[in-house]
Formats: structure tokens, sequence, C-alpha cells
């Protein structure tokens, strides 16, 4: 029996073939993280905004009572609502030769139908109107995907006369109400689908013929794994290489600053492992890398970290913020994925001996804007002649100068503390710590337990479960005020406790490179 071949599916296939194969044969070695998850529930959120941009529409969406989408039951609502003269039809699907897709907004024209399908991505007005060359690059993969739709729908004898690609539109900040006009960029693909229509068949026919075969194909690794979307089966080939990620932090993979396309020229050429490649060319972080990995030695330039720390002055402060990217912006003078600070933490040592001492900001959780009472009390806690220490500080940093540019009366002491910010980061990133339980990274959630094997104050697992990372407190907070109020506390008590652990975690690394 033939299997289907959906827009997603075909997608796949033409990133690699591999991946249709599993993906209808092996689906359950697909490894989908929770950042995918999440951006795909912004993507309903998106998408069901973008239906209005039309006026009336009619969604045929339809499902079963096992919760599965009932497709046969989507097509006959699609060809009907089609024949009544209905002019805007959200998921429209249909149905050839076994392949199926579902548009996502297909518009009635003059002589035709117009195809819009919505991403949740966005684009500056300035590189798509009109498309330039780079623009081009970035927006094939769209193109790709839009022209199967259009392939299917004319098999089933619907003349498709436009293809869109609607995307928000990053220039777009919000005033009032949301503007969907404004929110959305519509941009005219026609020749960049054109280009890819014509291709389309014969790509069709080739995927058809690998999900004929009962054997796994196999195929080279590359670039191709990675984009122009990261593919969910990627631990699993790896692993058929005897080579599992998670475990082995001595590979080419691991190596720090060097080229992705790099490290698969290494890997298929059987030469990724660290014995294998020091004779290749690196800079001297890799050198060393590799050195303090397979001889198991620490790394230490005093001189250099030194140097660093005569950066260093009283007061001393800790600051770490946790934020939320709202696709959709909810507050005046946002824009889409803005990154909106909601809570910080503050560690801070007033005098050379002094005592450690905290403070926390978490706003409320009633879906106001955070923004105003933070930036307020952000002023409120950090003397202007602080210190201010961030690790990767151009997060900070850039967070701190979008307040000062939206509130005109506390931009001289934002921009202070902005001014006054030394980044924590740079000792390891100029290398001069490292050792090997770091793996090739120089993050915090890296460099903490590499420096701090055993010390249960600083490990993150021993956190609610709740919020044991970023990506956690950019998702809980934002629900908070859909919970119920016993569990509301419990997960702003995660919250604090985390950001808590962030900037406790800078003053222990501080202090260990001081101590030196």
């Amino acid at each position: 029996m033939s299997t289907n071949i959906s827009k997603s599916k075909f997608v796949k296939f033409c990133q690699c073939p591999k991946a249709l194969w599993l993906c209808v044969n092996k689906p359950e070695c697909s490894v989908i993280d929770e950042g995918v998850k999440a951006r795909f529930a912004e993507g309903d959120v998106v998408g069901d905004l973008a239906m209005q941009l039309f006026g009336d529409f009619v969604e045929v969406t339809t499902f079963k009572q096992d919760g599965k989408l009932d497709i046969s039951a989507m097509i006959d609502k699609t060809k009907a609502l089609m024949e009544e003269g209905c002019n805007v039809i959200c998921e429209a699907s249909f149905s050839a030769n076994n392949n199926y897709c579902a548009v996502d907004i297909l518009v009635r024209k003059d002589r035709g139908w117009a195809i819009y399908e919505v991403k949740s991505s966005t684009t500056h007005v300035a590189d798509v109107y009109p498309i330039n060359a780079e623009a081009e690059k970035k927006l094939k993969k769209y193109a790709v995907d839009i022209a199967f739709q259009k392939h299917v729908l004319e098999q089933c004898g619907v003349n498709v006369i436009g293809t869109y690609l609607v995307t928000l539109n990053s220039d777009y900040a919000r005033n009032g109400d949301v503007d969907i006009k404004q929110l959305f960029n519509i941009i005219d693909l026609k020749d960049l689908v054109d280009n890819e229509y014509l291709k389309t068949p014969e790509l069709l026919a080739a995927a058809h013929k690998t999900l004929e075969s009962n054997e796994e194909m196999q195929c080279k690794m590359g670039t191709h794994c990675d984009n122009p979307y990261g593919c969910d089966f990627k631990k699993y080939c790896f692993k058929q290489h005897d080579l599992d990620l998670d475990q082995n932090k001595a590979t080419v993979f691991n190596l720090y600053g060097l080229y992705s396309s790099k490290k698969y020229e290494y890997f298929n050429d059987g030469c990724y492992k660290f014995e294998d490649i020091q004779t290749k060319k690196l800079n001297a972080i890799q050198l060393m890398q590799i050195d303090c990995t397979l001889n198991d030695k620490t790394y230490i330039n005093k001189d250099g970290i030194k140097e660093f720390l005569n950066n260093i002055h009283y007061p001393l402060y800790f600051l770490d913020f946790e934020s939320m990217m709202p696709a959709i912006p909810q507050w005046d003078g946002t824009r889409p994925y803005m990154q909106v600070c909601f809570q910080y933490s503050l560690h801070y040592i007033e005098q050379e001996g002094g005592e450690l001492k905290h403070k926390a900001f978490l706003a409320p959780s009633d879906g106001s804007d955070p923004r105003r009472a933070l930036a307020e009390r952000l002023c409120e806690d950090i003397p202007e002649n602080a210190c201010v220490m961030a690790y990767n500080d151009p997060f900070e940093k850039g967070r701190i100068k979008e307040m000062a540019n939206q509130y005109s009366d506390l931009n001289g002491k934002l921009m202070k503390i902005h001014d006054n910010i030394v980044d924590l980061l740079i000792p390891f990133r100029n290398g001069n710590y490292y050792t090997k339980a770091m793996g090739g990274s120089f993050s915090i959630k890296s460099v903490l337990p590499a420096l701090f094997p055993d010390n249960e104050e600083l490990n993150y697992h021993h956190l609610n479960e709740l919020v044991q990372n970023g990506g956690d407190a950019m998702s809980i907070f934002p629900r908070i005020k859909d919970m119920p109020a016993d569990e509301a506390e419990k997960a702003r008590q995660a919250l604090l406790d985390y950001c808590h652990l962030d900037t406790l975690a800078m003053v222990r690394i501080w202090e260990k490179l001081s101590s030196l």
C-alpha cells in the first residue's frame, strides 16, 4: 500500500531521503527537543491570527474521535466550500496521486486561487520588497514547500495563479490593538516557486520510490543534517556510526569554533576523534581543548585571568535576566519575538570582604507589561558606581538598552548600568581557563559543573523540575496567570530559585578565578 506524502514529508525528502524513510518506517527514532515543540506551539498561534488577513474565512480542520485529523472529511469540506463560492478557506485540503497537502490560507481570485503559506518566522520589509539575492537563499526552503502545494492543487484541477509567503514583520511595533495588516509581511514568491515547481514531479517520483523500499537507506551525514531545518533523526544516524554525542565529548562536534562544514568533512573522512585530528590546522584554543581532554589536564593562564579581574571593582553586582519572546507582540512598543524581561536576580557585595547579599524582582503574573516596573526596580537596586557582572553580556546589555530607549526618564540610569557591565564569559572564551569537563562549551551550564563537580548547592538538576533552564522559565511565566493559585505559587518560587542560582553561580565562578 502506497504511503501518502504530505508537504512536511516532501520537505524532509528534499533535505534528506533517509529522513523521509525513517519518518515513515521508524518514527520512534525521532528526537524532537522542547525548543522545537515550543516553536510549533508559537506557530499555531501565528497561524490562527493570520487566518483573519483576508476577511471572513472558513477553517476546515476536523478531528476524528481518537484526536487525529480526519483528512478525508477535510478534503470533502474543502471541495464543497469551493463549489459553494467560499472565498477564503483555511487548512484547505487536497489529495492526488498519494500526495496530500493542507493549504494554510486559500484565497479565491478573479481567474483562480492563491496559496498563502504562513510561517511564524520573521522578515524585514527592506529584505523582501523587492526580494534581494540574500533573501532568495533564505526563502528558497519555503518555495519548495509551496511548490509542492501548487503541484497537488493543480493535479486536483485547481488553477493556482498566486503563491505567497506570510511571515511576521520584524519591523512592526505594537501601538494599541494588534494591526494584523502591519504585523504580517505578504511576500510574492512566484518566481521562486515556479522554479521549484518544475522540479517537483521528478522529486516526488523519487520520494515515492524511496518509500517503496523495505530496507533502510544509507546517506552521508553533512550540513544538510542541520539546514535548512534541524533533523529529528540526527542522533539516530550518529549512533549508527557508534557515536553518541551526549556521551562522547572528544570529537570534532564538540571542538570550539570549528565550522560545521569542516566538522562533517572530518567525520565523513573517519577522522573525527580528538586523537585523529591533532595534526589538522587548528587554532590555539582548539589545540588546548584537545590536549586537556586527551590528557585530563586543566589549563590556567593566571596572567590572563588577573588582567580580567583588574577590571572588577566594588560595589560588585551579579545580574541575570529571565525573559519571554512572544511571537505576537503583547504590549505597546514590542515587536515579534522581542525579548521581554520579567525577572532578574542580583547577588552583590558592597565592599571588599563584605557580606554576599541578594535582591530579586519577579513581575506580577497577571499578563501586564513587566518592563516598566522591572526597569524602575533595577535602577533602584543597582548603584550608578557599581561594577555589574553578567555571563555572556550581550543579552543583558541588549535588554537594558531596549528599556533605556523605551523609557526616556530612566535612560541615564539604565545606560550607566549598561556601561558598567563586565562579561564573566571573557576569561573562558579567551582560553584562560579550560578543563576537560567543559566539553568544548563555555556556557555557564558547562563551566559551572566543570569547576564545581561535587557542589550540590550549584546543581541545576536539584531545582524544581518546573524550571531548570532558561527555556523552562520563558515557557512557564506567561502561563502562570491561568494556573490555580497553589500551582502559580509553586511556579513563581521555581522561577525565583532558578534565577537565584544563575547569579549565585556567577559569584562562585568569580570567587574561583579570584583564588587562583
